[in-house]
């Protein structure tokens, strides 16, 4: 869903909708760190956030600073680490020395649908957002193409892609299996006995239908199985088929989803989170990208689930 997340850029008269996090939003600077292997070309560089991260050393790669066509930088991509000392604590965290049977789904169609790189219109394919932003009001054939993009499984994991949520996840031992691997066998869900759902806005209706039939299933992000899309492998392209606005304004969620909680991702503090029930799991009241890094208590309550 297009939300406040966005940053607008005018270019010729246009606006491009990117998702960007500004720079300006951290002090970065280098670092010679010993027990990082980089290659020799490699430049990192520290994160230290407004309240830092009492659990986890984050950084940038010099490739995840990217340029707006305005002239400002901004990171495409946050990196994660363990810091030291803190090995008590990891294990009340993490799942790498109890493994469970759990899973993460990452939202990779999600993830193409939001990438509108590069910026500027006119060198790049057209995409699901700027058809909502009306610049493929024109030809039918220009419609058409805003209504289908390319998957883009190795483009920087960003902001509304739950990237976040992913490196954090990720680092603390949990599986990891994307859109494609579930829409292509969706028995697959069946071998584990908790699922963990972050952004995952675009689906297809076998993962959807997938997801909604497993008993345990951990809904981490708001405005999850919101859209309905289709792919074509062959092409490696998803189409946007139902919801968002589309095919008529009324629709908002593609699936009719009864439990579909939107609206819940404005709330990007998280201030007052809380998990709660619906009929295969649990749902949180808040999209988590600003808390994920840092609250203890709110990882423990996704491990123990």
């Amino acid at each position: 869903m297009l939300n406040p997340k966005f940053l607008g850029i005018g270019i010729a008269g246009i606006v491009i909708i990117l998702v960007v996090i500004s720079i300006s939003d951290f002090q970065v600077s280098e670092t010679n760190n010993d027990d990082i292997l980089l290659d020799e070309n490699d430049i990192i560089k520290e994160i230290d956030f407004l309240g830092d991260s009492p659990l986890f050393r984050l950084f940038i790669y010099e490739d995840d600073i990217g340029i707006l066509p305005n002239g400002e930088s901004y990171i495409l991509e946050i990196q994660a680490e363990f810091k030291t000392g803190l090995e008590q604590v990891y294990d009340e965290i993490s799942v790498l020395n109890d493994r469970q049977n759990s899973v993460v789904v990452f939202p990779i169609f999600t993830s193409s649908a939001y990438s509108l790189y590069p910026a500027d219109i006119s060198t790049r394919d057209l995409g699901f957002y700027d058809y909502y932003e009306g610049f493929c009001d024109g030809p039918i054939t220009w419609a058409n193409d805003c209504l289908t993009t390319q998957i883009k499984p190795d483009i920087p994991i960003t902001h509304n892609a739950s990237g976040m949520g992913y490196k954090i996840l990720e680092l603390l031992g949990y599986d990891i299996i994307t859109d494609i691997d579930v829409d292509k066998n969706p028995e697959i869900l069946k071998n584990y006995d908790k699922v963990i759902l972050l952004h995952n806005e675009y689906v297809t209706k076998t993962e959807f239908d997938a997801i909604i039939n497993h008993p345990k299933v951990l809904y981490l992000y708001p405005n999850a199985l919101y859209a309905e899309i289709s792919v074509d492998y062959l092409k490696n392209t998803i189409s946007l088929v139902r919801g968002h606005n589309y095919p008529e304004s009324e629709i908002r969620n593609g699936f009719g989803w009864e439990f579909d909680n939107t609206p819940m991702e404005y709330d990007e503090l998280c201030e007052n989170w809380k998990f709660y029930n619906i009929d295969n799991g649990i749902m949180l009241n808040c999209y988590p990208e600003e808390i994920i890094y840092k609250d203890t208590k709110f990882l423990k309550m996704i491990k123990d689930y």
